[in-house]
């Protein structure tokens, strides 16, 4: 297969990963044995910290899940750094800004949710450092955000809010207030994920043509729901109003720019109710100043409030305080969703609405659940046996289930490798970033390799050393089939403690007096499993009822010795 490198960072807009089928092939073994947990800590969600206001639906639906729920909005910093330290959940919306300091000093921390679409007020690189989850509930206020985009549309064409508010003043000047019709004219869509898609479907009921651009959604998709795409610099001309919605991000700060303004059409209308800074404020008010801009609409600023008034009170400028996501239903969905996905994490149910550690959203599958089981015990098993792995780690994955499962079996993988060696808690969260600070480069590649009615195959090796070992999933079981080339007859649990070692093929007594050892230490044997011979070597794996506290006495008897607790 081709190999390919994962752990690159990425900006896009959308996008969620995929598992396969999951695996029904009875055991033969006679041990049962319980998935190893993906992180114990996961499950255990009993305090949750909600720092905004948000809907009371949300404190109900965590409340009856068993959850305790603490309600302080408008926190001080130093507020909610003491909030914070006892609590495993929080929940914000965007007034709270969830920074390095707040997350490092919540110890038992394990997951932010942000009720609403933009995690801009999170760290979310210091959080994925510290295993912490963020998750957002991307579609709870995409019809409130686009709502409001189209009223800000009809507002500029027919300067509502000025005609109002010149009302209230006494005066009746029709002529000043001339607004123009939408029929006809050209909107561009910047971002066509949920919002900007139902922007477009709306003021095609006006008339207008809707044209656009998104770097991950395809020209097909968008033309299903009548936007035609184009490159950037072919929409600034064409465009009588232009719209944007999409994350604030290093690529879209000042999409809108002093040279993109002098690109548009002259008397261009620009609307913003996605995230302040994707317009440039500075370059705005030029524009509106020179009459390039005919008009803004915003709700979005890069200060909130914004201290300097310029646009706000420019006579062109419709502006409103953040109010996107400001309606009864847009709340009360947001509240319950990002609710209900704590609950759904805590219970282990499933995982929606990751914003990092998409490859704990795959552990939540039945299908990938035991397969991240496997690659974790695997890579804690490669990490007991070559005691140091310094180079890289290749990951190959076997047979049509594994086809696509390379993204998320490499963080577990990862968190098996360093399990015993980082000083943080190593999870599906932080496993690949934290690989890759120890320098660990781990790549995937897929073959086609089967073993008997195997449905597929796992096999992770250390480069530049002879250990590899292969894998597999029977039922609920994970089992180990190879181990550097030596294959064992029956395959071997991965569970509980293991001591592996490596010794002649011919010694037929070695058995009893290994035996003789862990009864002196009063370590009780439960399994016994052995390889083929390889170059007059064989491998043994025996089942602990607790791990030998010295393996010294050991060594004279054997060529190498690992002991590994999974």
């Amino acid at each position: 297969g081709e190999e390919v490198e994962v752990g690159r960072r990425s900006e896009p807009m959308k996008g969620e990963g995929e598992a396969r089928r999951p695996l029904d092939r009875a055991p033969e073994t006679r041990l049962s044995l319980p998935l190893p947990s993906l992180r114990a800590t996961m499950a255990s969600v009993r305090k949750v910290l909600i720092s905004d206001s948000l809907d009371p639906a949300c404190a109900r639906i965590l409340q009856a899940a068993g959850i305790s729920v603490v309600e302080k909005a408008g926190l001080a910093k130093e507020q909610l750094l003491a909030e914070i330290r006892d609590c495993d959940g929080l929940i914000v919306r965007s007034a709270t800004k969830v920074t390095a300091d707040i997350i490092n000093a919540a110890e038992r921390l394990q997951v932010i949710g942000r009720a609403g679409t933009g995690v801009d007020n999170v760290d979310v690189d210091a959080a994925t450092r510290k295993g912490v989850l963020v998750m957002n509930t991307p579609t709870g206020n995409s019809l409130s955000a686009a709502e409001l985009t189209c009223a800000m549309i009809l507002s500029l064409a027919r300067q509502i809010p000025q005609a109002a508010a010149s009302m209230k003043e006494g005066k009746w000047d029709r002529k000043k207030f001339m607004g123009m019709e939408l029929q006809g004219k050209t909107l561009g869509i910047l971002g066509l994920g949920r919002i900007g898609r139902e922007v477009a479907i709306r003021m095609q009921s006006f008339g207008m043509k809707t044209i656009g651009y998104d770097p991950i959604i395809t020209p097909k998709e968008s033309a299903e729901f009548g936007v035609q795409q184009l490159p950037l610099e072919q929409i600034w001309p064409l465009c009588d109003f232009i719209t944007v919605h999409t994350p604030l991000l290093p690529s879209t700060t000042g999409l809108l720019n002093d040279s993109t303004f002098a690109q548009c059409r002259r008397g261009v209308q620009v609307i913003n109710c996605a995230r302040g800074g994707i317009v440039d404020e500075g370059a705005l008010l030029r524009a509106l100043q020179s009459g390039q801009c005919g008009g803004a609409a915003l709700d979005v600023f890069t200060e909130e409030p914004p201290k300097d008034k310029a646009l706000v009170n420019h006579p062109n400028v419709i502006s409103c305080p953040h109010l996107g996501a400001s309606t009864r239903e847009a709340q009360n969905r947001c509240g319950r969703e990002i609710a209900l996905q704590i609950v759904d994490l805590a219970q282990g149910k499933a995982l929606t609405g990751a914003v990092n550690g998409q490859a704990l959203s795959s552990a939540y599958a039945p299908h990938s659940k035991p397969w991240i089981a496997l690659a974790r015990a695997l890579g804690a098993v490669l990490c007991a046996l070559a005691q140091q792995v310094k180079r890289g780690v290749q990951v190959i994955t076997h047979g049509p289930t594994l086809q696509k499962a390379g993204n998320y079996l490499i963080p577990a993988v990862a968190a098996g490798l360093l399990k015993e060696t980082a000083q943080k808690d190593v999870n599906l969260v932080n496993g690949l970033l934290l690989a890759q600070e120890a320098g660990l480069k781990i790549t995937t590649t897929h073959g086609d390799r089967t073993l008997g009615n195997e449905e597929g195959l796992l096999q992770i090796a250390a480069q530049g050393s002879p250990y590899s070992l292969v894998g597999s999933v029977q039922g609920s079981m994970l089992v180990l089939h190879e181990l550097n080339g030596a294959v064992f007859k029956q395959p071997v649990p991965l569970t509980g403690t293991l001591l592996f070692y490596k010794s002649k093929a011919s010694n037929a007594s070695l058995l009893s007096t290994i035996i003789g050892l862990l009864g002196k230490a009063r370590v009780e044997l439960l399994s016994y499993h052995h390889s083929s011979p390889v170059a007059g070597e064989e491998w043994s794996i025996l089942g602990l009822s607790s791990a030998l506290q010295n393996l010294k006495e050991l060594n004279q008897h054997v060529s190498e010795v690992a002991q590994v607790a999974l």
